[in-house]
């Protein structure tokens, strides 16, 4: 009995020891994409080497391929990361209870606007990044409707969540979402290809589109 309570220990003494250092793995993880992101919209993606990334990171080459493989690799999941906290706070917006359901599609697309504004430079070494892979994919628009997928998901549930409720006329949902994606794909191309600063007329613009879905 005694021998089977230290074998026990000990395997919970190893399992601890595991998930400690898989935690820290992607804890180091998460902190190497942040710091790489900041290297490709300081220098765009084709100008950007290994070698920097690792420099910026404060660790070797050697060291950075235990994580990622290649720099393409390290930017895919940049961009990755960075979607994914955009649809955490998406999220956590469709979970409020103070506000209606129309409330809530307002202010997510507003923080989607606001959130494109402040990472402007990042949206240009995207686009970059398209042009450079075009070259040599064919596949572009595949790889770009992977990615925000979640996001066009989200965004037709929200128009269901916000019909369901009565507080948005019995639209056609696919319509809809494509009017109000093909708004943020407009503030896009404004913001990495004209260059502007603002683009408080497309939020104008998303806002309009709203109103008119209402009852």
């Amino acid at each position: 009995m005694v021998q089977c309570s230290c074998i026990f220990i000990n395997l919970n003494c190893r399992a601890e020891s595991i998930l400690s250092i898989v935690i820290e793995h992607e804890k180091r993880r998460k902190e190497i994409l942040d710091r790489a992101l900041e290297v490709f919209m300081a220098e765009g993606f084709e100008d950007v080497t290994y070698q920097k990334i690792a420099d910026r990171c404060g660790i070797t080459r050697t060291t950075l391929y235990i994580y990622f493989k290649n720099k393409k690799e390290i930017f895919n999941y940049s961009i990755k990361q960075l979607l994914g906290r955009v649809e955490d706070d998406i999220i956590t917006i469709r979970k409020r209870n103070d506000i209606n359901n129309t409330d809530k599609l307002i202010t997510v697309l507003t923080m989607i606007i606001e959130t494109l504004e402040k990472n402007s430079g990042l949206i240009s070494v995207v686009l970059n990044y398209l042009l450079y892979l075009s070259k040599s994919d064919s596949n572009v628009d595949i790889r770009v409707r992977r990615r925000t997928i979640r996001l066009r998901h989200i965004l037709a549930v929200m128009i269901i969540e916000g019909i369901r409720a009565g507080e948005l006329k019995t639209i056609n949902v696919r319509t809809a979402n494509d009017l109000i994606y093909g708004l943020i794909e407009s503030a896009i191309f404004r913001l990495a290809v004209l260059k502007r600063s603002s683009i408080n007329e497309v939020k104008q613009s998303l806002m309009l589109a709203v109103q008119q879905m209402q009852v």
